[in-house]
């Protein structure tokens, strides 16, 4: 995933810059949701204002079982699509949840997490709604500031002050979107959020998640690609249907 403000021509070669240094080798990765339907893995897909109007039904009809929706980004983003996006997934029968794309340079985490929680990232335990999710990776506005001139002390000070607020005020912690790449590079390898926050690791162009960031011994979620059938970013679930729900449900 990427900021909304970054036109997606732009977003491409971003997302295909930080997947690369992933990238280890291994089959096509079109075989990865052959792989995925073997597994029984659940699959689905992110979307946010680059999307903009999205046929959900669609999606499930062509194999989509639940969507994260961009409501959010820094303290004053709001994404002009999402009440569309998400009431629409919803009543195509998804699963889906809503997440926020951090700026930590910009402000708090515990004020972002607030802004991000007003505008869609609730959650309730109906098992129809997954988890608000942080989308934290490296800076798409400034190079030069991959970690948004955060130290890794200060960087999993913020992550912590965001997951604290989200927990407050919705009763979940935060999944987490990162590459490895990012996590250990920004937050100096902290482990300090394995043991409860859910990982959406992003690992494109491979046949598998690889490397896992420090903490982390299993991924929930896995974006293996920002192109596919689904509109939007390929994802799929580590585990059955019915613990995808169970997942959504806080079990």
């Amino acid at each position: 995933m990427a900021s909304d403000h970054i036109p997606s021509r732009r977003r491409s070669h971003l997302v295909a810059a930080l997947t690369a240094a992933l990238a280890l080798g291994g089959t096509a990765l079109a075989e990865a949701p052959a792989a995925s339907a073997a597994g029984g893995r659940p699959k689905g897909h992110d979307v946010s204002s680059h999307q903009k109007t999205v046929d959900f039904r669609r999606a499930k009809a062509r194999g989509a079982t639940f969507v994260y929706v961009k409501a959010t980004e820094s303290h004053t983003y709001r994404n002009p699509y999402f009440g569309r996006q998400y009431t629409d997934s919803r009543e195509a029968g998804l699963i889906r949840g809503a997440y926020h794309f951090a700026l930590p340079d910009r402000s708090p985490g515990r004020t972002q997490a607030r802004h991000f929680v007003r505008n869609g990232g609730g959650w309730t335990a109906d098992g129809r709604t997954l988890p608000p999710a942080l989308d934290i990776e490296y800076n798409p506005y400034d190079k030069k500031r991959k970690c948004y001139g955060l130290s890794g002390t200060a960087m999993t000070g913020w992550i912590r002050s965001f997951s604290d607020e989200v927990k407050r005020l919705t009763g979940r912690r935060p999944v987490i979107y990162t590459t490895t790449h990012w996590w250990n590079t920004c937050t100096g390898g902290s482990r300090a959020f394995a043991a409860d926050h859910a990982l959406w690791i992003a690992r494109h162009d491979a046949s598998a998640p690889g490397e896992l960031p420090a903490g982390w011994s299993a991924w929930t979620f896995w974006q293996y690609d920002n192109a596919g059938s689904l509109p939007g970013d390929q994802n799929l679930f580590n585990g059955s249907p019915d613990r995808l729900r169970r997942f959504a449900r806080g079990a």
